[in-house]
């Protein structure tokens, strides 16, 4: 590996590290993170929902299963944090 590192060429290696920061860049920006932690954030409760009220009989269609409520939730985080009045872009 390193020795195949050390082959390439100047320009190469430049182009390499410029992908590498664009994607650090954007891994850290708001766009990523605020939708990335609505999602985390929603599974959690999701499964949280679902260990503590969930479904006692099973045939329940969304919180029937952790996986179904995880999803649900996820989906519910991935809709609040990027709306466009949590953008501040609200017409109420």
């Amino acid at each position: 590996m390193w020795q195949m590192h050390k082959k390439m060429p100047h320009e190469s290696r430049r182009k390499t590290k410029l992908k590498m920061k664009k994607i650090k860049d954007f891994l850290l920006s708001r766009a990523f993170l605020k939708p990335f932690i609505g999602v985390l954030a929603g599974g959690v409760l999701g499964f949280l929902y679902y260990y503590f009220i969930g479904c006692s009989s099973g045939h329940c269609a969304i919180t029937g299963t952790p996986l179904g409520s995880i999803i649900m939730g996820g989906l519910l985080g991935l809709f609040i944090t990027s709306s466009p009045c949590s953008n501040g872009k609200c017409d109420v």
